[in-house]
């Protein structure tokens, strides 16, 4: 069967059982759903409007005992209006009330604000006519009573009101947990079947793709050697094929290439030496006076001569280095010197360029087992890309650090940095951040493999825009 109907049949067996799960869990919520609105639409707004009719109350009581004491009709009038807005609101709280209890208690506050709102009146008529003391004794008896129930009546309302609440809430919590103990159940099952129908798929893809992605490893780092054995007849087993056809090219291409890079490069170098070697006889006036013009084109010929013959050397060294063949001669040197010699030959391509080059030295002992002319190079190349890429004006320094059992140097610039995306990919061969600034992309390929000779490593730190930081480290031995 192929692998497309594998995964197609137990993808199917997962979205049935998926959708069964889903068909439920939409049941539950619309439950959820229902009782909640119930909730935030009926019981909530009612308790509220429970609660502000029994917190009226004392505030007519308090209207009422200031129209006893100061006489001033201005609060019988404010009296009369919040009496008429309580009684609104008795009138709505009838549309939410839903068990008898309730409809009881509110008809039985409804009566006994009544009676309260005709005693008041006749505390009213009383102090009109100048009874002042049969009107505080009625406001403090009945009147004060029936306030009390009043109260009383809503605080109960209240209370019928919030345990209707409170019981909703319960209600949601235990279709909650049911919704929730139901979709777990039908999940489980469903990852279950998942796994039982998928397993078998899962394991020999995983543990070709494994064997398939470390064969590509193999590949990127050019050791790969044997193929990779086939043995599904299925999509897998195609790839396979396939990537074992793509690596026996690919190795093919880089031994040409390799091949092509080292023949051209050997039969370059010799023409190309002569070449150089006639145009500054021809300089030098060796063959006779040369005027002004003829100077000219010979000079243009010698420097011709000099770059295409470093990129044929620099050519041949990464052939070498990859080869794991460039020959390095170990000897016991200071490294301060060899930086010294490095800042000394590159001062006046920094100085024409605008360019500040500083030296610095951390430390004391900078002696190291190495080939001097080829960490020379290190230092020069990693210098002169410093000083090609940064502005005028701005700094270089070559700093020397000694950490006990290694030894660094840093190259560290103000320049234009290197682009993120660029970084990962600076010390491969042929490779430049910014194609713009001339350099043939060797230059930190050589670098990283004269360091890997050495025992060490090179690292770099950059941000775009603000300079970057490269640093070797090399062990003393």
């Amino acid at each position: 069967m192929r692998l497309a109907s594998k995964i197609f049949l137990t993808s199917a067996l997962v979205v049935v059982v998926l959708a069964v799960v889903g068909v439920l869990s939409l049941r539950a919520v619309g439950r959820l759903a229902s009782v909640n609105r119930e909730i935030t639409t009926r019981m909530v707004p009612a308790m509220r409007l429970a609660a502000s009719t029994r917190d009226a109350m004392p505030m007519l009581v308090r209207l009422e005992a200031r129209f006893l004491v100061l006489h001033d009709p201005r609060f019988m009038s404010a009296w009369n209006e919040r009496g008429d807005r309580l009684h609104g609101s008795l009138d709505r709280l009838r549309e939410y009330a839903t068990s008898l209890e309730e409809a009881r208690l509110l008809d039985e506050a409804t009566e006994v604000f009544e009676r309260y709102r005709g005693t008041v009146g006749q505390i009213q008529a009383l102090v009109g006519r100048g009874e002042r003391t049969r009107a505080l004794a009625l406001s403090e008896g009945a009147a004060r009573a029936l306030a009390d129930r009043v109260e009383a009546t809503l605080e109960a309302l209240t209370e019928s009101m919030h345990a209707d609440v409170l019981k909703a809430q319960a209600e949601v919590a235990r279709l909650e947990a049911r919704t929730w103990s139901g979709v777990l159940v039908a999940f489980g099952a469903a990852v279950g079947l998942a796994l039982l129908g998928s397993g078998l798929i899962a394991y020999r893809l995983t543990q070709s793709l494994g064997t398939l992605s470390a064969a590509t490893a193999a590949v990127a780092a050019g050791s790969f050697e044997e193929p990779i054995a086939v043995e599904s007849k299925d999509e897998v087993g195609e790839l396979a094929r396939s990537f074992n056809a793509m690596a026996r090219e690919l190795r093919r291409m880089e031994e040409m290439k390799e091949e092509f890079f080292a023949s051209v490069s050997h039969e370059l170098r010799s023409p190309l030496t002569s070449m150089r070697e006639g145009a500054h006889l021809l300089r030098e006036r060796v063959s006779g006076p040369l005027n002004e013009k003829q100077r000219r084109l010979v000079e243009i010929i010698a420097a011709g001569s000099d770059r295409l013959l470093g990129l044929v050397n620099q050519i041949l060294e990464v052939s070498r280095l990859r080869a794991g063949v460039l020959p390095i001669q170990r000897v016991r040197l200071d490294l301060d010197k060899v930086i010294t010699r490095a800042v000394e030959e590159l001062k006046p391509t920094a100085d024409q360029t605008g360019v500040i080059l500083e030296r610095e030295r951390l430390g004391e002992d900078f002696s190291l087992l190495g080939d001097e002319e080829r960490l020379l190079q290190v230092v020069v190349n990693l210098v002169g890309n410093a000083i090609r890429f940064t502005r005028r004006g701005g700094r270089v320094v070559v700093r020397l650090v000694s950490t006990g059992q290694e030894l660094e140097i840093q190259v560290e610039d103000t320049g234009i940095g290197i682009p993120a995306g660029e970084l990962p990919h600076v010390f491969e061969p042929y490779r430049q951040a910014h194609g713009d600034r001339g350099g043939t992309g060797l230059g930190l390929a050589i670098v990283r493999g004269v360091a890997q000779a050495h025992g060490g490593r090179v690292t770099v730190e950059s941000q775009e825009g603000k300079g970057s930081r490269f640093t070797v480290l090399l062990p003393r031995s």
